[in-house]
C-alpha cells in the first residue's frame, strides 16, 4: 500500500514519522520543500508537486491549515484526474463540515473515496501516536483505513461524511472555552493572593480537573507559549464552530465570547503563540499578571522580519 502525505507542518511531520516507523511506503509533499526533505532520512520520498505525490497513492492524507488550502491543494494543484481510481483521501485537517461534504461529492464523481478525519491531541499526541481521530464517511472505507489510522492514534467512526468535522467542532469548543475558564480561574486566584501553581494542583483532584488544566494550566504558570497549536488556528476553528451553529439556527454564547477574546489576542500580533496564550489577552484586559516568570513565546507579528 502506497501512502501520500500532504502537509508537513507541526502536526504532519511527527505523524509522517510514525507512519514511516511502521514501514509504510510514504511519499510526502509540502509547500516549503525543506520541511518534507527532513523526512528523507527516515525513508520517505519527496514529491515536487501534489499531483506527483498522489499519482501512485492508494491513500492520500492531508494535514493542512484550513479548508481553502485543502481545496486548493486537492482540486487545483493536484486535480482529481491525478488520483488513482479507487484511491482514498483522508483529510485530517480541520475544515467546515459542509466543505467536507462538498469535497467528498467532488471526489466521488471520479471514483475516489473520502474520509474526513480531523484529530485532537496536539503536537504531543502526534509525536506519541496517541491522537484522537474522529472519522466521518462510509463505514466500510473507515474499516479499511482503520489499521493505518491507528498507527497515528485512536480512530473512532463518528458517522457519515462531515461527522468527523462536527466532532472536531465539539472538541474545539470545549478546548477553547476551557482554556478561557482556566485562564480566568488562575488569574483570579493569583490576584487574591493564592499561589496559582498550588491552586492548579488542588483543582486537579476535583471536578475541575481536566487535560486543559493539567497541560495548558501548567503552560500558563510556566509562561511557555511556544505553539503546540497556535492561537490563529484556534480562532479559525472557533469561527467554523460559530458558522456551523448559525447554519443550524443555533446561538452559542460561550463559543462567541471565547472567539471574541482570541480575535483580540490575534489582532494584537500574538497569532503564533500557543492557544493557552489566551491568558495574555486576559492579563492585558485587567492590567495584571499571573506571575513574574519570564514569558517564552514566538515574536509578535509586528516584530518579525520575514513578513
Amino acid at each position: 500500500m502506497k501512502v501520500a502525505f500532504l502537509g508537513i507542518g507541526l502536526m504532519g511531520l511527527p505523524m509522517s514519522l510514525n507512519l514511516l516507523k511502521q514501514n509504510v511506503e510514504l511519499t510526502v509533499w509540502n509547500r516549503t520543500r525543506s520541511k518534507a526533505e527532513a523526512l528523507t532520512w527516515s525513508g520517505a520520498a519527496v514529491a515536487e508537486t501534489p499531483s506527483a505525490a498522489v499519482a501512485d497513492a492508494d491513500i492520500v492524507i492531508t494535514m493542512l491549515e484550513n479548508g481553502p488550502i485543502v481545496e486548493d491543494v486537492l482540486f487545483k494543484q493536484a486535480g482529481t484526474e491525478s488520483f488513482k481510481a479507487g484511491a482514498t483521501v483522508i483529510d485530517m485537517s480541520s475544515i467546515p463540515p459542509e466543505m467536507a461534504r462538498e469535497h467528498a461529492a467532488k471526489l466521488s464523481e471520479r471514483g475516489i473515496n473520502y474520509l474526513d478525519a480531523p484529530v485532537s491531541g496536539g503536537t504531543v499526541g502526534a509525536e506519541q501516536a496517541t491522537l484522537s481521530i474522529m472519522a466521518g464517511g462510509d463505514q466500510a472505507v473507515f474499516d479499511q483505513c482503520k489499521p493505518l489510522l491507528e498507527y497515528l492514534g485512536k480512530a473512532t467512526y463518528i458517522g457519515p461524511v462531515g461527522a468527523g468535522q462536527l466532532a472536531k467542532c465539539a472538541n474545539q469548543a470545549i478546548v477553547g472555552i476551557t482554556i478561557g475558564a482556566v485562564s480566568e480561574a488562575l488569574l483570579l486566584a493569583a490576584e487574591g493572593g493564592a499561589n496559582p501553581e498550588a491552586v492548579r494542583e488542588a483543582l486537579m483532584g476535583g471536578f475541575a480537573g481536566s487535560r486543559i488544566l493539567e497541560l495548558h494550566g501548567q503552560r500558563m504558570i510556566d509562561r511557555t507559549f511556544n505553539p503546540g497549536a497556535t492561537s490563529r488556528v484556534q480562532l479559525k476553528d472557533l469561527r467554523t464552530i460559530l458558522d456551523t451553529a448559525r447554519d443550524q439556527n443555533m446561538t452559542l454564547p460561550l463559543a462567541q465570547r471565547t472567539y471574541d477574546q482570541y480575535l483580540e489576542l490575534v489582532n494584537k500580533g500574538f497569532e503564533e503563540v500557543d492557544h493557552s496564550g489566551l491568558l495574555l489577552q486576559l492579563e492585558s484586559m485587567n492590567g495584571k499578571r499571573l506571575n513574574q516568570t519570564p514569558t517564552q513565546m514566538p515574536a509578535r507579528k509586528e516584530e518579525k522580519t520575514d513578513v
